[in-house]
């Protein structure tokens, strides 16, 4: 139960400071700025990390916890409750910012400014690059597991500033999901509720292409 709590209250943090920063951009005629929105979204997950990492592994993404699945280093019963965790947690975050926010439209919601194929294309490479790091930086030396932390928010906060602009650089169902139901638009949401999931799993396989045969079969998570 502590991780199923870890991953809601992680989740809500994610949701609530990343989407946070855009609403307040928006509200305040653009003092945040994409650079600071990008910031955030990556300070706050490797805050999370190092906060929550040896409780839940913070994975607060499902498409995440599915690649963690998929590379056999995570146990089946626990996706479920894992997925519905985050997803709690993230619509309590877009919940609240409606509260603080009533009249903002979006409340930071993923809306790609592009084509649907162009924003999917990228949604799938960024969530391929960000489960590729995950699962490298979470194997190995034990240097590189103090460093997760740092490395996997550094990919989510690189991949929001350059890809951010086109697709709200997602990377996460339940980040994209939570504000899309709360403010209503949910015409793009399917861009971001398949994309990452399919990222994910590409992501395990380069990893796979590039460690030792044997590093994503039947090993057990270690901590973020």
């Amino acid at each position: 139960m502590k991780s199923y709590l870890a991953e809601l209250f992680g989740t809500f943090a994610l949701v609530f400071a990343g989407t946070g920063a855009i609403v307040i951009n928006d509200v305040t005629g653009g003092s945040v700025t994409h650079v600071g929105v990008s910031l955030t979204f990556g300070l706050i997950v490797t805050a999370m990390i190092f906060t929550l990492g040896n409780v839940s592994g913070a994975h607060l993404n499902p498409a995440v916890t599915f690649g963690f699945w998929v590379s056999g280093r995570f146990p089946s019963v626990k996706v479920l409750p894992y997925v519905i965790s985050q997803c709690l947690g993230a619509f309590l975050a877009s919940g609240l910012l409606r509260f603080l926010f009533p009249e903002h439209e979006t409340l930071g919601a993923t809306i790609p400014a592009g084509s649907m194929a162009q924003s999917f294309g990228l949604e799938v490479i960024l969530s391929l690059l960000l489960m590729f790091v995950i699962v490298n930086v979470s194997i190995g030396a034990k240097e590189t597991g103090v460093m997760a932390g740092v490395a996997i928010g550094a990919i989510v906060g690189l991949e929001a500033l350059f890809a951010g602009p086109i697709t709200g650089a997602s990377m996460n169902p339940a980040r994209s999901l939570a504000p899309a139901v709360v403010s209503g638009h949910l015409q793009p949401v399917w861009i971001y509720l398949v994309a990452p999931f399919l990222g994910a799993y590409l992501g395990v396989w380069g990893c796979r292409c590039v460690q030792e045969k044997g590093c994503c079969v039947n090993v057990q998570e270690p901590s973020q």
